[in-house]
């Protein structure tokens, strides 16, 4: 039996300095507070990435929410096989505004920045280089925050916490500034607009604003605001264990508490109406239960036997990404690549990566957690159908890029990709492996007939090849290819087989008659494309390795996250070492990696699949609070993250029809011991 405490509590992140691209976060999975050396959000202008406050439900539509809408942009109109698809792909120059207007709203917001006011003894306003002997740590099993640092020789000691069912914070604070009025607390409404038409310079919170604060109620320990914002708004509620509330010239509400003792508590909400506030001491016992219940049940894994110097940092790895995804992908919608720790695209969701979140969590024992997820799909497939029926098709067409309406955004790319389409009935068939229960076959059926309908009627029949064929137009994973041309990717085409067939067996398992159209296009799909013994990107790429070797090698997803039915394993396995040999790897993406883990697994490689999983690249950098790298305006990317705890599982664990055989994933040579328990095998 594994000592699951001594795993997780050897690799909590523990900070001496500053690490500006890697703030500490507390968060429940539906919000996350991102904070600074100091436990709150003193020196946001210090850190190279935003120190975020953001919700699942805290989004905001500059100028109104239906300041423009899709039928204002001139859509462009692509050939499909003897019919016209519209696609909102690129504006006119008169139609420019709107465009970016529909990209970038709804967006998320940065609900409050919440920091300290350190005084010196001059009365001057402490800046970063003040503090010294920083002491920070983030403790995993009971989900708290510690800081303590020194001003002046005064030391200061900070707890933050997240309550794990409410979208609030708790801070205890102990320091003799209490005492003198050196030490008090701020709180900051960022501006909700967004002035970029790139997402990499709209990341960071704009000028700070009390404008249309409306303070609901107040007494002598707590304030309830109402913040409006055009036609979106939300409260705030603030309670304190002593103190007096002011604003100062900075546009900051500024707490100063009693000076008759060097402790001081306080609590903050966030609600879209009505927040509760919890007592700092509620928060703390919440937390600490929450955690420890979930580090106790789900999956764990034990690298410490290893002798392969790799293995701690894979094991800091796993822990890190488990809380990681816990706070930022557990919720009930998709969420952003970044989670709650600032927007990136505009802080819109990205449903092609909603696999990544969060399908390492039904391997690890967590199906509940994607059970949660699924139920977006539900709320959300009448739009889904309405858009497939403005494209002429059947069923229900998940888009990508999309906020919390679920629209489609214009993007020259996003409505062209198609891989994301399987991802429900996949996601829901790992629910269902992990835990058979008739209620979910019910609760889901519609999506999974809705979702197969439109895979179905998208395929098209070419009577030469006598195979259903894939495009064009659509961009494959890998987003590099002209859509004009991109026939049968090979992801694409073994994902289709693989989803038509999943949701045949969903409808047979209820006793009914599946449509048959789903089996009959999964049987005669065509072959991944090859050439030279190594798989093409899609059909009309001659060369995959001298023209677009670089973004996703996403030809080797057909053996590796799938089973590969249509895959010769010898060819995969030649394109997989031209993939290691030849790839532009400072082009991928973080989930590329354990992408071609899962892969190298899958052939029997596995000295590979550790390799690939470790691979010393920048993009496949995990930072020191175990966020994945990718550049300097997307240092945290989760299906990366989400990518490592799959991969992980399955080589751990195996996959279907391999499950006896242990660790296949892991080198057999005693360098790596691996214990694991609580892991599912992927399908």
């Amino acid at each position: 039996m594994i000592n699951r405490k001594a795993v997780v509590t050897r690799h909590h992140p523990k900070y001496k300095r500053v690490e500006n691209l890697a703030p500490l976060s507390v968060g429940n999975g539906s919000f996350a507070f991102s904070a600074d050396i100091t436990g709150l959000q003193s020196f946001p202008k210090e850190y190279q990435v935003p120190l975020g406050t953001q919700s699942e439900w805290g989004w905001h539509s500059s100028g109104g929410r239906d300041l423009y809408r899709k039928e204002q942009l001139t859509q462009q109109r692509l050939d499909t096989y003897g019919r016209v698809v519209e696609y909102p792909l690129f504006p006119k120059e008169q139609e420019e505004e709107a465009y970016h207007w529909l990209r970038q709203n709804p967006h998320r917001v940065h609900l409050g920045i919440i920091g300290f006011r350190l005084l010196k003894e001059d009365n001057q306003e402490a800046k970063m280089n003040d503090i010294y002997n920083i002491d920070q740590e983030l403790n995993l099993w009971e989900g708290t925050l510690l800081s303590t640092f020194y001003l002046e020789n005064k030391p200061v000691s900070v707890v933050t916490i997240c309550h794990p069912e409410s979208d609030e914070i708790g801070v205890h604070i102990c320091s003799p500034l209490i005492s003198l009025s050196q030490l008090q607390i701020t709180l900051s409404f960022p501006s909700p607009e967004m002035t970029s038409v790139k997402w990499e310079e709209s990341i960071f919170p704009k000028e700070y604003s009390l404008n249309q604060i409306e303070v609901l109620r107040q007494t002598e320990s707590s304030v309830f605001f109402r913040r409006h914002m055009d036609e979106d708004s939300y409260e705030v509620g603030w309670t304190w264990s002593g103190g007096q509330l002011t604003k100062d010239s900075n546009k900051r509400y500024v707490l100063i508490p009693d000076n008759k003792t060097a402790e001081f508590s306080f609590s903050m909400s966030f609600a879209e109406h009505a927040p509760t506030n919890h007592s700092y001491d509620r928060i703390f016992s919440a937390s600490k239960n929450h955690w420890e219940e979930f580090w106790n049940s789900g999956g764990a894994i034990d690298f410490s036997g290893s002798t392969d110097s790799r293995a701690n940092e894979l094991e800091r790895r796993v822990v890190l990404s488990q809380f990681l995804t816990a706070i930022h992908d557990s919720g009930t919608a998709p969420p952003q690549e970044t989670g709650y720790m600032y927007n990136s695209w505009f802080g819109k969701f990205h449903l092609e990566m909603h696999w990544w979140h969060v399908a390492h969590f039904a391997l690890w024992g967590r199906e509940s957690i994607v059970e949660k997820a699924m139920d977006w799909y539900v709320s959300h497939l009448s739009i889904a159908k309405d858009l497939a029926k403005e494209q002429g098709y059947e069923g229900a067409r998940w888009p990508k890029m999309i906020g919390v309406d679920g629209k489609q955004s214009p993007s020259p790319i996003a409505p062209l990709l198609i891989w994301q389409q399987p991802h429900p009935i996949a996601l829901a068939e790992l629910c269902y492996q992990a835990n058979p229960k008739e209620e979910l076959l019910v609760k889901w059926e519609e999506i999974i007939i809705e979702t197969a309908d439109f895979m179905a009627s998208f395929a098209v029949w070419d009577k030469d090849k006598e195979a259903y064929i894939l495009g064009p137009p659509l961009i494959p994973a890998q987003e590099c290819h002209d859509p004009a041309i991109s026939l049968n990717p090979p992801y694409e085409l073994e994902y289709w087989k693989y989803g038509l067939e999943v949701a045949t067996e969903w409808v047979e398992r209820l006793g009914r008659k599946a449509n048959p159209k789903w089996l009959e296009v999964a049987r005669a799909v065509a072959k991944p494309p090859q050439i030279n013994g190594v798989y093409l990107a899609h059909e009309n790429c001659v060369d995959t390795f001298t023209q677009c070797n670089h973004d996703h090698p996403s030809m080797v997803a057909a053996l590796g996250i799938l089973e590969g039915t249509l895959i010769d394993p010898l060819v995969m396995k030649q394109t997989l070492e031209r993939v290691e040999k030849e790839w532009q790897w400072e082009t991928a993406w973080g989930w590329d990696f354990p992408m071609c883990a899962m892969t190298a697994a899958r052939l029997g490689d596995s000295e590979r699949a550790v390799d690939f999983l470790l691979m010393d690249q920048v993009k496949n950098m995990y930072l020191p609070n175990g966020h994945n790298y990718q550049n300097s305006s997307l240092s945290c990317y989760l299906p990366g993250n989400g990518g490592l705890l799959t991969a992980v599982a399955m080589m751990a664990c195996g996959w279907r029809g391999n499950e006896d055989q242990h660790i296949k994933g892991f080198p057999q040579d005693g360098t790596w011991q691996v214990k694991w328990e609580g892991l599912h095998p992927i399908l």
